[in-house]
């Protein structure tokens, strides 16, 4: 090899390694193995931000295109699933709940007059991607239905851009009042004292949100009996947490993509984005945001000294956009479920919450469990140290963390000894 040739070979090494290294804090296990998911993560959106950009196609369909790539490479490198989508002992239908496209994974049978545990799953990828069909969500799915003995419903919401908020929610509520409803669950042989809901990221959004509509809905006879939580999505009026700052440029998911997510799901211009970072849209102007209603989301006064570290609260007099008029889903508890006064969350159920430190979401999901806490509530908070946002969908090798694999464990302990 020539003298250029070595030059050339060692820039693009140099350039190549420059685009996949990101810091990492000290706890990450095998950070460049979280380096390397990320640079192609964002890759991937890179290329279909530039497809859009020429007209070709939409970049959140682009996107899909290229994870569905992805999860097939990585069923056929792993050789996860049996043929005809079926594992022993599991059954595997993909049918509709009240409109709603759902995939039941159904144990097998317990024998004459054994009831089974019921769970409904919302799948994350911020309102965007995803499918429960898909690479952790089936395979964690099976292992529940097949080592829990439980009926699973992983629901198939529809997703921006095709939809906006509130339909996604809609979706969820409608398969849950189908699931929950008598006939359903005697068809099914679930016990009705022993029906969990629960969720990723957005996924946990909307599992928070259902578990509340679910709650104070008078007209149903049966109540989910628990929630899990799993890294929930649960308010956008404060972008600056200790966590949100702490890990605004962390892997998977930093602030600026969370913030993304929140404006196409509530049907806003991407174009407001510096505005919610900086906190405008919550500004004390706005007679909306009351002493009380801000309170709910005080991580002040929410979070122990532990996770408030030496973070100061942003605070900003005026919003001279009029943002929350222009984005009036900020202020939906459907959307934003740690805005829920105490007297909705005191008729929720037992809940388990599990956080990572390396998560713009951390902070919310400890201040829920801790209002839950207040208002009655039995929680289960399940934090990790040396875990990041998505880790739970890390737990197949090549791609596989200690800690997904610990928490996605832990997870299914709590649920095996709470529902």
């Amino acid at each position: 090899m020539g003298l250029k040739a070595v030059v050339v070979t060692v820039l693009l090494a140099a350039a190549l390694s420059y685009y996949i290294y990101t810091p990492m804090p000290d706890a990450i296990q095998e950070p460049w193995k979280l380096m390397a998911v990320d640079a192609a993560f964002r890759t991937g959106m890179n290329l279909a931000a530039l497809k859009y950009h020429l007209g070709i196609d939409h970049y959140i369909t682009s996107f899909r295109r290229t994870m569905e790539g992805f999860d097939s490479t990585m069923v056929a490198l792993v050789g996860s699933r049996s043929p005809a989508g079926v594992v022993p002992g599991v059954k595997i239908s993909d049918i509709t709940f009240a409109g709603v496209p759902v995939r039941v994974y159904e144990p097998p049978a317990g024998g004459e007059g054994h009831l089974r545990r019921g769970l409904m799953y919302l799948h994350g990828g911020g309102w965007a991607f995803g499918s429960g069909k898909m690479g952790a969500y089936d395979k964690v799915s099976r292992m529940i239905s097949d080592e829990l003995n439980t009926v699973v419903v992983s629901v198939e919401y529809r997703l921006f851009p095709e939809v906006l908020f509130p339909e996604p929610f809609l979706d969820c509520v409608a398969a849950a009042k189908h699931f929950l409803s008598p006939e359903v669950l005697d068809k099914y042989a679930i016990d009705p004292e022993r029906v969990a809901v629960s969720g990723d990221s957005a996924g946990g959004n909307l599992a928070a949100a259902v578990a509340q509509e679910v709650a104070t809905d008078d007209s149903l006879s049966v109540k989910f009996s628990v929630q899990a939580l799993i890294y929930p999505v649960l308010q956008a009026l404060d972008f600056n947490t200790p966590s949100y700052v702490q890990n605004r440029n962390m892997a998977i998911l930093p602030r600026q993509v969370m913030v993304q997510f929140w404006l196409q799901y509530l049907g806003a211009d991407i174009s407001l984005r510096p505005q919610l970072i900086a906190n405008n849209h919550s500004a004390l102007q706005h007679s909306a945001l009351t002493p009380e209603l801000r309170s709910r989301l005080d991580w002040t006064s929410l979070l122990s000294q532990k996770f408030k570290k030496s973070y100061k609260p942003v605070v900003v007099e005026r919003d001279s956009h009029g943002l929350l008029k222009k984005i009036p889903g900020l202020l939906d508890t459907r959307s934003s479920p740690l805005l829920a006064g105490p007297e909705v969350l005191a008729k929720c159920p037992r809940t388990y919450i599990l956080t990572c430190e390396f998560d713009v979401l951390r902070d919310e999901g400890l201040m829920y469990a801790r209002r839950l806490k207040d208002a009655g509530v039995s929680v289960t908070s399940d934090y990790y140290e040396d875990g990041f946002h998505g880790c739970l969908s890390f737990i197949s090798w090549p791609l596989d963390f200690d800690v997904g694999k610990r928490a996605l464990r832990s997870y299914m302990t709590w649920l095996q000894n709470n529902l």
